[in-house]
């Protein structure tokens, strides 16, 4: 198996200072440092191919960006081992720059002062691009992002939402062989959202780039990546494909019913009981529309079969779990066991 990236027990933890509160906390604080260890990353296991696209995702402080600044070599791990396209990201951060891209949220990698322009051409010095390569990139990228008027402008005087593709295109001029990017959407409209997006997946695509997606906007990972990686105060609790993780952790699969005519309130109790014999169950409801929820894959075709011998149907739609909806559960269900401990 061709690894891109590899960890075993990956572990980083802050050392923080403690301070008591008040004037006479302040001035023992001076003669007597108290220091509190802080777990950002715990024994994170975690192997990558060749190709792959991965979305990591989890709340804030989860240990998203710290992870990332240690496969990209800017932090050193506090444990455990890891390896990057074969090298020690901390020890060779310099040979392992030229193979990787890198986008960190609003930390542009543009030179601030020069148009944008002259940086793209001032990184593919810095990368030795081929011309081949950089004449697809490059274009493509201007295209794609729609980077034309903005390439005579210096980059401080761009919007975030202009930064961010422009730094988008910069990470990707040297077609690497993983692209790190950390909210890689932020600060853009929806429909550039979806451009960012097309032309992530083409260049992926194109170049059989690496990805590993760090976001807040999941529609980041459902429609880029096939791997979801779902970390919560440094610990992995989720690793396996967007299929897995809906049958995993989903809940909540509904048919919406558009009926022709209300349902009795009387007969309600009885259609209740006859869903919950097939997996079923009735979800909110209006007076021309059923809701059933189900759970258990294949429940639906009888579900469906049911509720038409029953009732005058005009419609019937069904409801993927939502994604957002289920992670957000999870957050929830995992503060809550937090809090108890």
């Amino acid at each position: 198996m061709d690894l891109a990236l590899h960890t075993e027990q990956l572990t980083k933890t802050y050392r923080r200072r403690v301070s008591k509160p008040g004037l006479w906390g302040s001035i023992a604080g001076l003669f007597a440092n108290q220091v509190k260890e802080v777990p950002a990353v715990k024994r994170l296991d975690l192997s990558v191919r060749l190709g792959e696209r991965v979305g990591l995702i989890g709340e804030n402080g989860a240990g998203k960006s710290t992870t990332l600044k240690m496969l990209t070599g800017i932090l050193v791990p506090s444990a455990g081992s890891l390896r990057v396209l074969g090298k020690e990201p901390w020890r060779e951060r310099r040979s392992l720059a030229r193979e990787i891209g890198v986008v960190f949220g609003q930390r542009p990698q543009l030179l601030w002062d020069i148009p944008v322009r002259e940086t793209f051409r001032l990184l593919k010095t810095m990368y030795d691009v081929p011309a081949a390569i950089y004449d697809v990139t490059y274009t493509e990228a201007v295209r794609r992002l729609e980077l034309s008027p903005l390439l005579g402008v210096p980059v401080r005087q761009l919007s975030l939402g202009q930064r961010m593709r422009c730094d988008l295109a910069a990470s990707l001029l040297h077609a690497p062989k993983i692209a790190f990017l950390d909210e890689p959407t932020i600060g853009l409209d929806v429909s550039v959202k979806e451009q960012v997006r097309e032309f992530i997946r083409d260049m992926q695509q194109r170049f059989g780039i690496t990805l590993l997606i760090t976001t807040h906007d999941l529609k980041d990972i459902t429609e880029t990546c096939d791997r979801l990686l779902l970390l919560d105060r440094g610990e992995l609790l989720f690793d396996g494909s967007m299929p897995e993780f809906e049958r995993r952790f989903g809940s909540g699969r509904r048919i919406r019913f558009e009926l022709e005519k209300a349902v009795p309130a009387q007969a309600l109790p009885e259609l209740s009981a006859a869903l919950a014999a097939l997996g079923g169950k009735l979800g909110e409801s209006g007076p021309h529309q059923l809701k059933v929820e189900y759970e258990r894959e294949g429940a639906a075709p009888q579900l469906i079969q049911l509720v038409m011998a029953r009732l005058s149907v005009v419609d019937i739609a069904l409801e993927k779990a939502d994604i957002e909806g289920v992670v957000a559960r999870i957050y929830r269900r995992q503060a809550a066991a937090n809090a108890s401990e």
